[in-house]
């Protein structure tokens, strides 16, 4: 962490300049590229508008799109398995 405030330093003097009257640890840095949420449309809850998911907040667009790859995954798995049983149950014959 001291290798933070140190370089940040050099960059203070450069944009606020030389001779500063307020101490190191008593400035304030601002973050001015941290998340803003006031850029964009606003997000909405899935069930708010679930006819479109541009609107949707990211973390329900991610939930939803999961849970919908493992309906599809569930839904391939019970159909191989059907398929398997009923060529199984062809090749079984009996046999008098």
């Amino acid at each position: 962490m001291a290798w933070t405030s140190s370089c940040r330093r050099p960059l203070l003097r450069l944009v606020e300049g030389s001779n500063c009257s307020v101490a190191p640890s008593q400035r304030l840095f601002s973050r001015g590229f941290s998340a803003d949420p006031h850029h964009g449309p606003p997000k909405v809850n899935f069930w708010e508008d679930p006819t479109s998911p541009s609107k949707w907040k990211e973390e329900h667009f991610v939930l939803i799109s999961l849970a919908g790859w493992g309906l599809f995954g569930y839904g391939v798995y019970k159909g191989i398995a059907a398929l398997a049983n009923k060529t199984a149950a062809k090749e079984v014959k009996p046999s008098h």
